[in-house]
């Protein structure tokens, strides 16, 4: 990247040469420079860099800007534009010269170039690339009546393209991790088991703020013998890759002992056991019920877990008290079990934090908010999560949100 100071004494020099700049201001003063320069790449969406990349041109050199980006061999038409549009030359040949000039990267040769549209267009226009060291990715192209363009906007927008090129690249680096963490993701959080077929399940994710990185919240269910189904939320402390790594293997843990058929307190204490003896495993919060509809009744057992919550058949929200020992991990263990009613007119809620947790406020009032909620009688498992994330505002969560809701379908045996 050119220097700051080399930029500043080109364009002066220039201002000092032959071309007349009728009330133009060539030179750059260096804190002018910084504005500019810190005006781009503000966010890693390279659209948004596209744009903070031409407005800053259009303003500095009082012309019209627009950027044509290349993704491979492919090369896109006019984006960002900024100023009148009608002054830039047709944007076939501005794609024309994106080809040309990737072709002279190819061979080595310059990869700065002042152009002129084809005869008879009464403005001139400039092009130069949006590439950093190895890295191309399209042409900015500037344009405007009259006045020519001079060395020194050629090394002012050759500094300025080469800063909104580095933001590209890594917004790109960013996407494709972005996309590999989905990928990985998807992989890692599998879909639960089916439960036993006299309980009805419904289960909903949202990632905090919609991001594409993996977590570490996740649901499962196991069937069991005799008309009984395992529920399990758990939250892997942290984010990205490696939580969802952990989150993964307390899944498979869980599944291995549910099918041992171990009481929930039980469950936790191994799986206590099983993460104490890995010292790079995370820790992590869990709750686990075992529903049994037959007898409309279910224990559960938490891990440093907020309590589940039931709707009633009236619509009205109360949570549940459970002993809560300490997260898994720790190697303490401690758990133990609690029993309470479930019948066919309640629905049971279990839950990650990010539901209801909000930064600052006592976490006794944001579960008061949830057991404030009143849901129409007889609704749906669906409309009871619909109604849950919207009153919760879960979209904005700060953390990653994953819910559970689940209901018997009959007291009798399928």
């Amino acid at each position: 990247m050119l220097g700051v100071a080399r930029l500043i004494r080109s364009i002066r020099r220039s201002a000092a040469g032959d071309v007349a700049r009728q009330g133009d201001d060539t030179s750059v003063p260096a804190g002018v420079l910084r504005r500019l320069l810190a005006g781009i790449g503000t966010t890693l969406d390279e659209p948004t860099t596209c744009a903070e990349l031409t407005r800053a041109v259009a303003g500095r050199l009082r012309c019209s800007a627009a950027v044509v980006r290349a993704d491979g061999a492919t090369v896109r038409g006019y984006e960002a534009i900024a100023g009148d549009p009608g002054a830039l030359p047709d944007a076939r040949w501005a794609t024309a010269v994106a080809h040309d000039m990737a072709r002279s990267a190819l061979g080595g040769r310059t990869q700065r170039r002042m152009s002129h549209p084809p005869p008879g267009r009464a403005r001139h226009a400039l092009c130069v690339p949006l590439a950093t060291g190895e890295h191309r990715y399209g042409i900015l192209v500037c344009a405007r009546p009259g006045t020519p363009f001079a060395d020194a906007d050629a090394d002012l927008l050759g500094l300025l393209t080469e800063c909104a090129a580095s933001h590209i690249r890594h917004a790109r680096e960013y996407a494709g991790v972005s996309r590999t963490a989905g990928d990985l993701q998807r992989a890692l959080r599998a879909e639960p088991g089916r439960p036993h077929p006299n309980l009805d399940v419904a289960i909903r994710y949202l990632p905090a703020g919609k991001r594409a990185v993996v977590g570490g919240d996740w649901c499962e269910t196991v069937r069991l013998h005799f008309g009984r189904t395992l529920l399990v939320v758990g939250d892997v402390m942290g984010h990205g890759v490696e939580a969802a790594v952990d989150m993964a293997s307390y899944r498979s843990d869980l599944r291995s002992l549910a099918a041992a058929d171990l009481p929930p307190h039980r469950i936790l204490r191994r799986l206590d056991d099983i993460a104490a003896r890995e010292p790079d495993r995370r820790p992590a919060t869990c709750l686990v019920a075992r529903v049994d509809p037959v007898r409309g009744r279910m224990t559960l057992s938490g891990a440093g877990h907020l309590p589940p919550a039931v709707v009633g058949g009236d619509g009205g929200t109360s949570a549940l008290p459970v002993p809560v020992g300490p997260p898994l991990g720790t190697g303490i263990g401690g758990y133990e079990p609690a029993t309470h009613v479930l019948d066919e007119t309640q629905t049971l809620l279990m839950f990650t934090d990010g539901l209801v947790e909000r930064r600052g406020e006592d976490i006794d009032l944001s579960l008061d908010r949830l057991t404030g909620i009143r849901f129409t009688p007889g609704g749906g498992l669906d409309d009871i999560l619909d109604t849950v994330l919207t009153r919760l505002d879960a979209l904005h969560a700060e953390d990653d949100v994953a819910v559970l809701a689940a209901r018997p379908r009959c007291t009798g045996s399928r």
